[in-house]
């Protein structure tokens, strides 16, 4: 299964919807890029929805904190929603639940970005 995302603005909020497998770099390259576009024009906030994201590893990971940490040196942030049981544990046994905001849904997550 590839990976894919799909993006949507809503107000001042960019939500990204995640979907199949990331275990590869290179198979975010696009949406790093228009991650970067949309924080050029002043987009620095994202919620993930991430119903659809069957698996992550480390480097799926990887890919989510660049978008972290662009989002908040640029002053937004990340949230992330809609988390399956195994990326759950995965960010538990990553510690990463503790970087990452977590919310049960996407207009949660948007909340939380306003």
């Amino acid at each position: 299964m590839t990976f894919e995302y799909k993006s949507e603005k809503k107000d001042k909020v960019v939500v990204l919807w995640l979907s199949g497998e990331l275990i590869d770099r290179n198979q975010a390259n696009d949406l790093l890029a228009e991650a970067e576009e949309l924080r050029e024009a002043g987009y620095v906030k994202y919620a993930l929805d991430m119903t659809n994201l069957k698996y992550i590893n480390s480097s799926g990971l990887n890919v989510l904190i660049t978008l972290l940490t662009r989002a908040r040196k640029a002053g937004g942030d990340v949230v992330i929603a809609n988390v399956s049981k195994k990326v759950d544990e995965l960010l538990l046994i990553t510690k990463l639940n503790t970087v990452f905001i977590i919310a049960d849904s996407v207009d949660s997550a948007i909340s939380k970005l306003n």
